[in-house]
């Protein structure tokens, strides 16, 4: 699978702007502003029908503008595709696979696998809980429709019980008949979202720690541990137990929305005891392993996009990084960087086809 073209309008810096781009390598070298992550971001939005730098969709619009385009065409399973995302202020954003509109974004999810690596992802570290979870979640959703309806049902009732919550609140009552019910079908989602998200990490935490050891080098030792109390009891009976706490709170407490995914180093928080160059390592494996994770699951290598990250890496991680390149495990790529000259170098070196791009 590649990407063969995409056009901007109205994207964040870009009026209008249309790239042809090479099946191996496609970099974007300029000055810092330019827009390189930018059209980076446009080939993330395709995937994932959102950014992943600007959750507020309508910002993406260029300053000034009513509305933006991403147009794209693509080549999956030997048969071209057009995909489209489009926003206009004041209404739904759409996403188009050859002119026809999804009904639901998450139906799209999956269609064009890609990881980034970006100096944001060091939000993974220093962030709450939520952005790891959404981390585990987007894994899972590529290459399982199921669990991200699963996922999208369970928020739906969190919502619904913190409002019922509420209202007992406001309203100085309290009916257990209906909370029951919300309980039975968090349970019901719960149970099987965390029994999936068990699975995936069993599988996921062994191609995580070879990539770390291969771009360290070293003994180093570091862990992904899955927190849950889910491990504890089951959804129902923790429901139960916590209705005094979620009726003071007017929230709910207790669930699969608020597990976390430890990053350890020597068994204590990466975030307090990492070095900056070992928390990057840490990063870079995980994303990695992201990769080879959806490439063995869905049989298609990802597009892979590197936002700006030679200026963060040693020569040593780079070299492994072109060692990878030439070895055929990376698909189509997409870079960003700040410096032509190194980034050329980079590129010459892998002895594979690429087109750069001069913003």
């Amino acid at each position: 699978m590649h990407l063969n073209k995409i056009s901007l309008f109205n994207y964040k810096n870009f009026s209008e702007a249309s790239f042809d781009f090479d099946i191996k390598i496609n970099c974007f070298v300029g000055k810092n502003g330019i827009g390189k992550t930018n059209v980076l971001d446009a080939i993330y939005h395709l995937a994932y029908g959102k950014s992943y730098f600007n959750p507020l969709a309508v910002q993406n619009i260029k300053h000034g503008e009513e509305f933006f385009v991403i147009d794209a065409e693509l080549e999956k399973n030997e048969r071209a595709e057009q995909i489209v995302c489009s926003l206009k202020k004041g209404q739904k954003k759409v996403l188009k696979r050859n002119g026809k509109p999804y009904d639901k974004f998450s139906d799209h999810i999956g269609f064009i696998p890609l990881v980034i690596i970006s100096p944001a992802d060091r939000d993974l570290i220093v962030e709450g809980s939520e952005t790891r979870r959404k981390f585990m979640d987007s894994v899972i959703s590529q290459l399982d429709s199921a669990y991200l309806h699963q996922l999208i049902q369970y928020q739906k009732v969190i919502v619904q019980r913190n409002a019922l919550l509420k209202y007992f609140a406001l309203n100085h009552i309290f009916d257990n008949d209906t909370l029951s019910i919300y309980n039975e079908q968090l349970n019901e989602y719960g149970k099987s979202i965390f029994e999936k998200r068990k699975d995936f990490l069993e599988q996921f935490i062994p191609i995580f720690n070879r990539h770390h050891q291969a771009i360290t080098g070293s003994e180093e030792s570091v862990q992904l541990v899955y927190e849950s109390n889910l491990f504890e009891k089951d959804l129902l009976t923790l429901l139960q137990e916590n209705i005094n706490k979620d009726r003071a709170l007017q929230y709910t407490t207790s669930g699969i929305h608020k597990d976390d995914l430890s990053f350890e180093i020597d068994s204590h928080p990466i975030k307090k005891f990492g070095s900056q160059g070992q928390q990057k390592s840490f990063l870079i494996a995980l994303k990695l392993a992201q990769f080879e994770f959806l490439k063995k699951q869905s049989g298609v290598k990802p597009i892979l996009l590197f936002d700006d990250i030679f200026d963060k890496l040693d020569e040593t991680r780079v070299a492994k990084i072109v060692e990878m390149v030439n070895s055929e495990t990376f698909g189509q790529l997409f870079i960003s960087d700040t410096h032509p000259e190194r980034t050329e170098a980079i590129v010459k070196s892998t002895h594979q086809t690429y087109k750069i791009f001069n913003l």
